[in-house]
């Protein structure tokens, strides 16, 4: 038996926090205790809502009230990416009962929490997704909730029901912390629909799941486990999770190696790192390799390291960012079977129930595309679900669009292919419009990269 969790302790993983600054907001919002113009709102199971009206819901205008929060979204969209304005509607905050604290939204240190936005023009579809990283609920409010709502559709994210670099400690069992993620989407999307339904009159017509990293991986899990709830999914370089492997415990310990000086090249390209991604590596190795692995192998790996993160993952940037150096040898085959067990519990099948669609970078250098999306496309293969599924490959993308900002020569941003992968998708649920096939989508040699893109 594993050891029971340290007691839980909070903070706030926030380099892109210190670069946030806050605006004058644009827009008024009025909490009116769940009424609005057209019904109450009352989201089933909610322990706490909180309703408000906007003149826009998107972040142009929210940047700067309590109803999002730039740090939870800072440093995934690339500089100059348009995103569109002018959306009225209904904002719903709040949380499902939880007993941990990890998120200090709005002063509530209350974990489980939500958002709700539902347009004054709807378009009778809704779109749900979860914080990639370890991020909180406003997460993907720039890179889809923004789009979402021009388009028409209602929108939904949860925080997953933990947050930050010391999410790990919410749980008393290995995997605890990482299989809850998937039980409050579930319970986010049967919440929305109902309170789509209260709002508008009925239920909606289309449900989607989507999402980037960690919320690319919910989408996955989603239509493996609950397929009756969607009608498909964007999955944008979701990790694989599986108990024998690959999975993020099999190949960031060489990462973590190499940031030790104990593993070269040649071990990085045998892990499954791209060749040709070597520019990315020390940007990695300072914002993502040891505090990755370290925090995930605490979540999933109770006994390995017990001192290291140990009750918190730190307290300042250099020591949450900072690797613990005994996972330089950490070997996941070797580790106990309640380990594999911990694993198996969030794993993936490929045994997806609906439509999806599949994006990832060539240049992903934190989430290697050969050992992650390549190896998901061949196990939705392997069970018979091929017509459910494209797979992109997008040439010169890596996990979050803002590096194109540094390397404009050499990466190219992946929101654009998602738009379009997003638009393919409802066309083919929707319309029986089948996507391009799947395949290499190769980078531009010119135009717009940052606003443009293609499937093609």
């Amino acid at each position: 038996m594993g050891r029971m969790r340290p007691s839980r302790r909070t903070t706030l993983l926030s380099a892109a926090a210190l670069a946030a600054a806050a605006v004058t907001p644009a827009t008024e919002a009025r909490a009116d205790g769940g009424r609005t113009g057209r019904r109450r709102i009352t989201v089933p199971g909610a322990e706490r809502q909180q309703v408000s009206r906007h003149a826009d819901l998107t972040t142009s205008a929210l940047t700067g009230t309590p109803y999002t929060d730039p740090a939870d979204w800072a440093g995934l969209a690339a500089q100059g990416t348009h995103n569109p304005s002018g959306v009225p509607g209904v904002q719903i905050d709040g949380c499902f009962p939880d007993s941990s604290r990890l998120n200090t939204a709005h002063g509530w240190n209350h974990d489980a929490q939500f958002v709700l936005r539902l347009p004054d023009d709807w378009n009778g579809g809704l779109v749900v997704t979860g914080a990639p990283g370890v991020r909180r609920q406003y997460a993907m409010d720039t890179l889809v909730s923004d789009w979402a709502l021009a388009q028409g559709y209602a929108f939904a994210a949860t925080d997953k029901g933990n947050s930050g670099p010391d999410f790990y400690t919410d749980g008393s069992r290995p995997g605890d912390a990482l299989a809850e993620w998937n039980r409050r989407t579930t319970q986010l999307t049967r919440a929305a629909k109902a309170v789509v339904a209260q709002y508008y009159g009925h239920a909606p017509r289309r449900t989607y799941m989507t999402g980037i990293s960690n919320s690319g991986y919910l989408t996955r899990w989603q239509l493996e486990n609950h397929p009756e709830l969607y009608d498909g999914g964007v999955d944008w370089e979701g990790p694989l999770w599986r108990p024998d492997g690959p999975n993020l415990l099999t190949f960031l310990p060489t990462a973590v190696a190499r940031q030790l000086g104990r593993a070269g090249d040649e071990d990085m390209y045998a892990a499954g790192f791209a060749r040709g991604s070597e520019f990315l590596w020390p940007y990695h190795e300072k914002a993502y390799w040891g505090l990755t692995q370290k925090i995930y192998r605490a979540a999933l790996d109770f006994d390995y390291d017990p001192a290291c993160p140990g009750a918190s993952a730190g307290t300042t940037a250099e020591e949450i960012f900072a690797p613990c150096p005994s996972d330089a040898a950490y070997d996941y085959a070797a580790r106990p079977r309640e380990v594999h067990d911990a694993v198996a519990r969030i794993s993936l099948t490929g045994r997806i129930g609906k439509p999806m669609i599949t994006l990832h970078g060539t240049l992903d250098a934190l989430i290697p595309i050969r050992v992650q999306s390549d190896v998901y496309a061949g196990m939705i293969a392997g069970q018979g679900r091929s017509r459910l599924h494209r797979y992109y490959r997008i040439e010169g993308g890596t996990h979050v669009d803002s590096l194109y900002d540094t390397y404009p020569d050499r990466l190219r941003p992946i929101l654009p292919c998602y738009r379009a992968a997003f638009t393919a998708l409802t066309a083919w649920v929707e319309r029986h419009e089948e996507p391009p096939a799947s395949g290499t989508v190769p980078r531009p040699a010119t135009g717009d990269l940052v606003n443009t893109g293609s499937l093609t």
